[in-house]
């Protein structure tokens, strides 16, 4: 739908950002406690497991018409899969352990500017004014966060391990939006998902080789399925769907919320506090990103 449009656009529709953001505002508290329960490397495959078999009977046929191509790109669709299902998933559940599910969510936020200097150093495109100013704006805002309320805490090592896993996870999130746009892969979106998800399966071997693979058990047994049925399968679904229905623009608006519901669940079930360093933080963060995002003559090629 053209975002220019200007007829009445069905309530429901907007259930479809929405939704995708209250599940991964709500698996950011999942992810915290999840830290509690089960080791990150072992999270992260069961995740990976449990959705990749019930993506199976969907999408194997999808894959197996699509092979031929899948195979002439398969070391990119590794590079994807290593990014997002790999690095950002381990991150971000080691970073659980020492730090908190507000925080992370915050830092979460940051992805579009990140992918501002992820394009930068990758494809060479330059940010205009808008998205130079919003840049600033919101690393600011984040030195902020993650200093605590101070902008020189970050230079004496004042801040959590978790904030900078976090950093790192959101870095590797970027660079798979930058590539996966890039290189514009010649064939379907489930196809890509599934062999991403299969290799990987596969790149986690040499870490369970070191870690192990701790069980599911009733302790995890939640935070596992959750993982691996609402932010793996049903949520990007659902933000296809809003891609679709709303547009780009009007969709992505929804995941400014991700923050503060995430704050909200958070405070409710883990008994988190929101700070002013967290409100000046946040606000810092989603105005830059909001400044790069609609500014005007926001991106320039060199």
């Amino acid at each position: 739908m053209s975002e220019s449009r200007h007829a009445h656009i069905p309530v429901h529709w907007y259930m479809y950002p929405l939704i995708p953001v209250l599940i991964w505002a709500v698996n950011m508290v999942v992810t915290r406690y999840a830290a509690s329960v089960i080791e990150p490397v072992s999270i992260s495959v069961w995740r990976l497991l449990i959705a990749w078999l019930l993506m199976s009977p969907w999408l194997l046929p999808t894959v197996i018409k699509d092979k031929q191509q899948i195979a002439r790109h398969w070391w990119q669709l590794a590079i994807l899969g290593f990014l997002a299902m790999v690095a950002y998933q381990c991150l971000s559940y080691q970073a659980g352990h020492s730090t908190t599910a507000t925080n992370m969510s915050i830092i979460n936020a940051f992805t579009p500017i990140l992918t501002i200097f992820v394009s930068l150093a990758v494809l060479k495109e330059k940010p205009g004014m808008y998205g130079a100013l919003g840049n600033m704006i919101s690393i600011l805002g984040l030195f902020y966060l993650i200093g605590k309320g101070s902008f020189t805490a970050l230079f004496h090592g004042e801040v959590h391990i978790g904030d900078g896993l976090m950093v790192l996870a959101v870095l590797a999130y970027a660079l798979y939006g930058v590539l996966l746009k890039h290189w514009q892969l010649p064939f379907s979106v489930g196809s890509s998902v599934f062999a991403q998800t299969t290799l990987a399966l596969f790149m986690h071997i040499p870490l369970l080789m070191v870690f192990g693979l701790q069980s599911i058990n009733p302790h995890n047994l939640l935070p596992v399925l959750y993982a691996a049925l609402l932010p793996s399968i049903v949520a990007p679904v659902m933000w296809m769907k809003a891609m679709h229905t709303l547009g780009p623009n009007r969709a992505s608006m929804f995941t400014n919320l991700a923050p503060i519901l995430t704050a909200v669940i958070a405070y409710f079930y883990l008994r988190e506090q929101w700070t002013v360093y967290h409100t000046v933080g946040g606000i810092m963060a989603l105005s830059g990103v909001m400044l790069a995002q609609f500014g005007k003559n926001r991106v320039k090629l060199a």
